[in-house]
């Protein structure tokens, strides 16, 4: 089930609030319950057997919590307890979402007829999986209370607004919300209007810009397409994955603080960024944090004094994060991209040093747009072919019919898009709030009608089945 979905937007959202904030009002213990029970329905909507992993996930580090809890006092032990746990973790996400890559490859190498079982993916199994590692490792580090009962854990694992793409909420972040959290009305008018803008960024953005990229490396796929086809593709699923991933995430942030829970913020224009170390300092800042703090500070991070030590560290960190993404050589590709800029901009102080802004910002996006090709494609051989074309080599011509009749259909999307994308719209409404005074009506008017008109359109999208695939669904 998706939140962009008639089906999540008219029945299941509104049913679970009303028993929430109705007969289960004031009864912390129960609403947990019922928000589990929920949380596994909606979990279960597409393939009821994913359960099953869901539920093995959650016994499983609900007792490598209290496991690693009760070897605080020996090193030796709760080392061990960690260990085990990792394996444990990363035991079923190879299973079920690299296996087959796995045997595929040996049979490719090594000419094997290794026999390749075909095997569903559950949907957000690495999101739901890093938060179980998050609970274990921050009771071990102390920065969460273990819990006893079983129910909680489960809560913190499988919460539906986070549960199939993120944000990756810490437990020492949540840790303290699952009893003891104060819901009001200020934080569920919020969560609503920030529910209605991420669906209109999915909605009315997103799935539009998908349609221009999909068409585009469907031409270049098939050796009939322009350069200037080739970089309007590019620069659609760019604003698409952006869309279609910060409206989700808004819209999971939105659906938690209506139930009285505060997510982290998972994206902070990362399109302005003038160094690709601050892009992914913006983009997916839970998963970037994730791994720094889990991975990389392990490791050494940068307080290593050997810089061969601080490449193999960075290594590490952006092979994982490659390898996180799918099980594809191209995610491992659009790592390793990142790990070479991220490796030289570390070892030169580029963002020290005394470089033009508009330097900066055209380096920062031309890598980052490379870096969604290879991404976007469906092996490194595609890629490579796609760059080519934007640079002509392979494409159809400078421009072609198909570059002409997308960018005027899709003109306005492509403005909105990239004023969106930018704080430009944020900066406008804090100038005018202080030149009003904050208290404007007019702003708040309009404000207003703005979300019903986007929740309106969205609604009305979805009704006639329009084009709605999410990028992110299955990680």
């Amino acid at each position: 089930m998706l939140f962009s979905s008639l089906i999540f937007i008219v029945v299941f959202l509104p049913c679970v609030l009303i028993i929430y904030y109705g007969p289960l009002r004031r009864r912390r213990g129960m609403q947990n319950v019922f928000l589990l029970l929920a949380s596994l329905g909606f979990y279960a909507w597409g393939e009821p057997w994913f359960v099953l992993i869901m539920l093995a996930s959650i016994v499983g580090n609900w007792i490598f919590g209290m496991l690693v809890d009760k070897a605080r006092t020996s090193k030796a032990k709760s080392r061990a307890v960690i260990l085990i746990m990792l394996a444990f973790n990363i035991a079923i996400i190879f299973v079920f979402k690299y296996l087959m890559f796995t045997l595929k490859t040996i049979n490719a190498i090594a000419g094997t007829d290794i026999s390749v079982p075909q095997i569903a993916l559950p949907i957000g199994i690495s999101f739901f999986t890093f938060q179980a590692i998050s609970y274990v490792i921050d009771v071990y580090r102390e920065k969460g209370e273990m819990q006893k009962n079983l129910l909680n854990v489960g809560l913190y694992i499988a919460f539906f607004p986070q549960l199939i793409a993120g944000p990756i909420v810490r437990y020492e972040t949540i840790s303290d919300q699952i009893m003891g959290r104060r819901e009001s009305y200020e934080d569920f008018s919020r969560g609503v209007c920030r529910f209605i803008v991420g669906l209109s960024k999915k909605v009315l953005l997103a799935n539009n810009f998908a349609v221009v990229a999909d068409q585009s490396f469907a031409f270049s796929a098939a050796d009939n397409c322009s350069v200037a086809f080739a970089w309007l593709g590019a620069i659609a699923y760019t604003l698409q994955i952006y869309f279609d991933f910060s409206g989700y995430s808004d819209m999971a942030i939105g659906l938690g603080a209506m139930f009285g829970f505060h997510f982290p913020e998972n994206f902070n224009y990362p399109y302005i960024s003038k160094s690709v170390a601050e892009f992914w300092r913006r983009w997916h800042i839970s998963l970037g944090s994730w791994f720094r703090d889990y991975v990389y500070f392990p490791l050494g991070g940068s307080r290593v004094k050997s810089k061969a030590r601080l490449v193999f560290n960075l290594f590490i960190v952006w092979l994982l994060t490659g390898i996180w993404h799918g099980a594809n050589f191209t995610f491992i590709a659009w790592g390793l991209i990142y790990f070479v800029l991220i490796s030289l901009e570390k070892l030169t102080n580029f963002e020290k040093r005394n470089v033009n802004s508009a330097v900066r910002y055209i380096y920062t996006m031309f890598f980052v747009v490379i870096g969604w090709v290879f991404f976007r494609a469906d092996s490194i051989a595609e890629g490579i072919g796609f760059v080519g074309k934007m640079f002509g080599a392979g494409a159809s011509g400078l421009t072609d019919a198909n570059f002409t009749v997308f960018m005027k259909e899709n003109i306005w999307y492509f403005i909105l898009g990239i004023v969106f994308s930018t704080p430009i719209a944020k900066k406008l409404g804090e100038y005018v709030s202080e030149k009003t005074g904050g208290s404007n009506p007019l702003i708040t008017v309009l404000y207003s009608v703005c979300l019903t008109a986007g929740m309106l359109v969205s609604l009305s999208y979805l009704i006639k089945g329009a084009y709605n695939p999410f990028i992110y669904f299955n990680f």
